[in-house]
């Protein structure tokens, strides 16, 4: 079961770092990503990291603002988010999964497992 933390009500231009950890599944050698959804709007791709490789991968739309990392030791990975807009509101989800494949990796119905959301707002 994954845990997604760190969501909050900030202003443009400020930062916050997100968290995903798993309970009683370790993420290691598996794919865990970030999506996001606002209002309306269908659920969109916004990083992801191989826990293994280390190789991650960015939505265009946050590329050189948010970074994801990973720390197997802690089985925690995490989305510094910064220089966010107000576009970036949304209710922002961990996903993870062990067994899907490069091309899918900003596919939302390929991850099997996922975290309960966490609101991040950017007010102007």
């Amino acid at each position: 079961q994954l845990q997604a933390s760190g969501g909050g009500l900030v202003q443009a231009g400020d930062s916050l770092r997100l968290s995903c950890t798993a309970n009683g599944r370790s993420l290691r050698n598996i794919y865990v990503a970030w999506f996001r959804q606002a209002p309306g709007k269908e659920r969109e791709f916004v990083a992801a990291v191989h826990k293994n490789s280390g190789n991650k991968y960015y939505d265009d739309s946050v590329k050189g603002r948010f970074t994801i990392s990973r720390d197997n030791t802690k089985n925690l990975v995490s989305l510094e988010m910064n220089s966010l807009k107000t576009e970036d509101t949304a209710v922002y989800y961990c996903a993870a999964d062990g067994r899907l494949i490069l091309s899918d990796v900003r596919n939302a119905p390929a991850y099997d497992y996922w975290g309960q959301g966490t609101q991040v707002t950017v007010s102007s």
